[in-house]
């Protein structure tokens, strides 16, 4: 695992921010390069053992720590705009272009991260091989009252950092240490969701079931049945409104939401694997 970072360029909502960015690099030149958006309050550090199957697998990874998430500059709970996101996304795809130009490129996004990657495909998606979602937030898992969502939206205007949602960390896994760890992970965000991200983020979310047609790259998707902090039936609408004519759909039963943490993870991250072999074959060598 190596460090470096990236500036967000001074038309973004996060304008001269050093966001912090993660690689893991395979023995060899890698097969692909894979780009990690993660989820929310978390940061890339805790893809270790993810990394390590894809390396093991001759995969490249590089991931950035989102606006006000990990090592990176910003606030937690806050974002100006989601766009700030974006942004550190395309950042790191440039980064990638310039240290491996000639090397297939995969994405990949979990929960937040895979909302990010979703809008990020339809912006970016001829950048790409294939995708992969896990757990993707493109519906929340309570769908808020006419009244949450205008509260929300004059919360964000005149009080942005208030306070508003907090997550339930049990919901991330049914494995106690993986809960243990990310409860005492001092650089996982432990405060509530501010009432400017609530808002965009809920913003986010419509964008990304409108503009879903706009896909037609190969993806993978993948959930959690059990799932309490990302709704499945968001990826089930996802499946069913993206254009690509090569997808899957892979609903686990009785798995909670970190999919790649929960005790089943070798058979999951066994799944994303295949799919990123399948999209590869023959890219390489071109």
């Amino acid at each position: 695992m190596a460090a470096g970072a990236v500036i967000l360029p001074a038309d973004s909502a996060g304008a001269g921010a050093r966001l912090h960015v993660t690689h893991w690099l395979p023995e060899g030149r890698p097969r692909a390069i894979i780009l990690l958006a993660h989820g929310y309050a978390e940061h890339a550090g805790r893809y270790e053992y993810v990394a390590q199957r894809l390396t093991d697998a001759g995969y490249a990874i590089y991931a950035v720590d989102h606006w006000g998430h990990g090592h990176s500059d910003g606030e937690g709970g806050f974002v100006p705009r989601f766009s700030a996101f974006l942004d550190g996304m395309s950042e790191l795809l440039t980064l990638v272009e310039i240290n491996h130009a000639d090397t297939p490129r995969l994405l990949l996004g979990h929960s937040m991260g895979g909302l990010i990657a979703t809008l990020f495909l339809v912006e970016r998606q001829q950048a790409f091989v294939a995708a992969a979602l896990s757990g993707p937030a493109i519906l929340p898992a309570q769908p808020p009252s006419r009244f949450t969502v205008w509260i929300s939206r004059f919360l964000s205007r005149f009080f942005p950092r208030l306070g508003v949602l907090s997550l339930d960390s049990n919901g991330v896994s049914r494995d106690a240490q993986v809960v243990a760890a990310y409860q005492a992970d001092p650089l996982v965000y432990d405060g509530k969701i501010g009432a400017r991200l609530g808002k965009e983020f809920m913003d986010a979310m419509a964008v990304a079931q409108a503009d879903a047609p706009k896909i037609h790259l190969p993806i993978l998707i993948q959930h959690g049945e059990a799932d309490r902090l990302t709704a499945p039936a968001g990826s089930r609408y996802l499946f069913a409104n993206v254009a690509s004519k090569d997808k899957r759909l892979e609903i686990y039963p009785g798995l909670f939401h970190e999919i790649y943490n929960e005790p089943e993870r070798d058979a999951v991250l066994g799944d994303l694997i295949g799919w990123f072999d399948t999209h590869i074959t023959g890219k390489a060598a071109a």
